[in-house]
């Protein structure tokens, strides 16, 4: 029985509440671990420790083990570390173990190298993009995102330097998961030595069983099942849907803090634009607290954070505090926060504007993508909930109905299903894979979508009518930004405007430059970022915000002055110090277009050509491509006047109440002509594919 718990009557939760609980009894709930366990007891106690031996030999035995392990089992942390005590990475070799987050990533390396007893980036190391804190020479357990070691295929072919290689949270699907698992099987082919292991806590480990050994040997695979989760957790249901689920958190959150109890509390939201809400929204509540009452120390974690900031979830709460954690679902899997008892889920999710592995959909008769706010599916509910019995057993509040989750789909469709293929077939390609028909998918994308990226990149130059990369496109398929924003690196030498646009692909590689809050602090924020305003559009006015921002001291004081994000615009320096050295590398000068906004827009056009759109006379815009109705985003500089061509480009659409269009820069329509780029088939692509 766990002390100083209060337990809530049936459809209560504390005054004034509508939730309703399961039906799991108090005998059920486990006494949490004491704190003073040494992290190598921690360790014996995790369910996954039971099963070293059997694991070590599965591996041993087979090529492939899929690995089926419950939230809290220690598959993510521990698996590795067996493998390194068993000499898998002796004689140089790395254990690697990829994460669709990069959050994931930086936290579970962290963790590994406390309990491995080295300093991070020493013998345990992570690898995420714009960063790499490992050694080359001494990093034995490698952590980092999919993204990562798929583009390490196009260095390394056969991932010559790793002996086992982790995909973990498999269950997600990613882009470059699957990507990652069609060419693991066929470099396992070339090097039988080299072990995979696919790890999930809700794998459909049949269907890994059935792509792992189809056309090879029955032995090449195994099952192996891990205990469940070491405490329970109970779920709570709203008994009638809400209108604002953000409001609701906010008032969970409160409600929680009002009982007697200990345990930290994470929230799941959408995005960024929610959790900021529901911090402020806390915040409102907080001098309402009793003198003698605990504080509430409230924490964002999402994408457009940097790597420190991220960090700072996962540090004890200081005494007399209790953590609140407002969350993308970034921290939904892999991700274990010390001290977590309460959940607060509001069943949705979306599209991160920078890591696009949630929810992005993308039309393939239009060739557009947009970032969505979605319905999560049961499995991903699952993993919510199990964020509170991690370290404890737990409570999980789920802000919609039982009759909801119900109707939720099982499984989020695989990312390849219903995202632009552009920049995974240009990188497959690179490996040397033209025949795409013949690439074992674990999920086929569908056809209309890979017609489509092949049209794109034919139109664009990287793909000759022979189905082959051409010179620029072996270039492009190299850079670690998507291939719109690497098209427009390789013309900035043409328009002579190199230094200007690193820093625009740098500055629209992050996210919300700008704080504009709502109220009357909002119309002064706004008058700040007039400062910056370009009359051409959002790329310019990025451009002056970053060069105000290197040319006045950098400082968070001076940010804060001017309606900036500090921690935004000191990724966006990091990001534009990474992409200098492949300009370097491809001896793409960096020369200044002295203020000639005609030229930069100009070369604009070369990356954005497919997100073209024209105003018209309601103050809508139409997509050149579908005829789609665009709204403009309140955000951008361009939302209360008309473009003076009328035309626009424009980065990223997004779906909310209406689709909105952000970061805007006007154009002419000739600049598209002049390169050729219109709109219907002018190639016969459809035998592009095969060939």
């Amino acid at each position: 029985m766990m002390s100083g718990i209060q337990f809530w009557k049936p459809g209560t939760v504390g005054p004034g509440s509508n939730l309703d609980r399961a039906t799991e009894t108090e005998d059920n709930i486990v006494q949490s671990a004491p704190s003073s366990l040494s992290l190598q007891a921690a360790r014996e106690r995790l369910p996954i420790y039971q099963h070293k031996q059997s694991l070590l030999y599965a591996v041993e035995k087979h090529g492939v083990v899929v690995l089926v392990g419950q939230t809290g089992s220690g598959k993510t942390t521990q698996l590795p570390q067996f493998l390194y005590e068993a000499g898998w990475a002796n004689e140089g070799n790395v254990i690697a173990c990829t994460q669709p987050r990069r959050v994931a990533a930086t936290s579970v390396a962290n963790r590994v190298a406390a309990e491995v007893g080295t300093s991070l980036g020493e013998e345990v190391g992570y690898t995420i993009r714009f960063e790499d804190v490992s050694d080359k020479d001494r990093t034995r357990i490698l952590y980092m995102t999919d993204g990562m070691l798929f583009r390490e295929t196009l260095v390394d072919p056969l991932l010559s330097r790793y002996s086992v290689i982790m995909i973990d949270e498999a269950h997600e699907r990613s882009v470059y998961t699957d990507l990652l698992l069609g060419i693991l099987k066929k470099i396992r082919r070339k090097r039988p030595s080299l072990r995979l292991v696919v790890s999930s806590a809700t794998l459909d480990a049949a269907a890994f069983l059935d792509f792992f050994t189809s056309g090879n040997s029955p032995n090449e695979a195994t099952i192996v099942s891990l205990e469940g989760r070491a405490y329970p957790v109970q779920i709570a249901y709203l008994q009638e849907p809400v209108p604002d689920y953000v409001q609701k958190a906010a008032e969970v959150v409160w409600s929680i803090h009002q009982q007697p109890t200990s345990g930290d509390i994470l929230v799941f939201l959408s995005g960024r634009e929610e959790i900021d809400r529901c911090i402020d929204r806390l915040a409102e509540m907080l001098p309402t607290l009793p003198r003698n009452a605990k504080r509430l120390a409230l924490l964002a974690l999402h994408a457009g954070l940097t790597t420190e900031e991220q960090l700072k979830v996962f540090e004890p709460a200081e005494r007399g505090f209790r953590k609140v954690i407002i969350a993308t679902n970034i921290a939904e899997a892999s991700v274990t926060i010390e001290g977590i008892k309460f959940v607060v889920d509001s069943g949705f999710a979306k599209a991160s504007m920078e890591y696009s592995q949630y929810i992005r959909t993308y039309n393939p008769s239009t060739a557009m993508s947009s970032l969505t706010t979605a319905p999560i599916s049961q499995a991903s509910a699952t993993q919510r909930a199990g964020r509170a019995g991690r370290t404890s057993a737990g409570y999980c509040y789920r802000l919609y109905t039982e009759r909801s989750f119900e109707q939720l789909r099982q499984t989020t469709p695989p990312e390849i299903t219903r995202t632009d293929l552009t920049t995974p077939i240009i990188q497959l390609k690179s490996l040397g894979i033209d025949d795409l028909m013949k690439f074992e998918w674990l999920s086929s994308p569908p056809a209309e979508s890979v017609l489509r990226a092949l049209e794109g990149l034919v139109n664009a130059g990287m793909i000759g009518e022979d189905g082959r990369l051409t010179v620029i496109g072996e270039k492009v398929a190299e850079c670690p930004v998507e291939v719109n924003i690497a098209r427009m690196l390789f013309a900035s030498k043409q328009y002579q405007c190199g230094e200007e646009i690193l820093t625009i692909a740098a500055m629209t590689a992050v996210q919300d430059v700008f704080i504009i809050p709502e109220g009357s602090a909002g119309a002064i924020a706004e008058l700040e970022r007039r400062k910056f305003t370009a009359e051409e559009g959002d790329h310019l006015t990025l451009l002056n915000a970053f060069n105000a921002f290197t040319r006045y001291g950098r400082s968070s004081s001076w940010c804060k002055a001017h309606a900036l994000s500090f921690r935004a615009m000191s990724r966006a320096v990091s990001i534009r110090s990474q992409l200098k050295k492949y300009m370097q590398r491809f001896e793409l000068p960096l020369d200044s277009c002295e203020g000639d906004a005609k030229r930069l827009r100009k070369c604009l056009v070369t990356g954005y050509w497919r997100n073209v759109a024209r105003w018209t006379a309601d103050g809508t815009y139409r997509a050149v491509r579908g005829e789609i109705v665009l709204h403009v985003h309140p955000h951008s500089v361009l939302f209360t006047r008309k473009p003076r061509t009328g035309w626009v480009i424009f980065h990223e659409m997004e779906e909310t109440k209406k689709t909105q269009i952000r970061v805007l820069t006007e154009i002419e329509p000739d600049w598209l002509l002049e390169h050729g780029h219109v709109y219907h088939d002018r190639h016969p692509i459809t035998s592009l594919a095969s060939q």
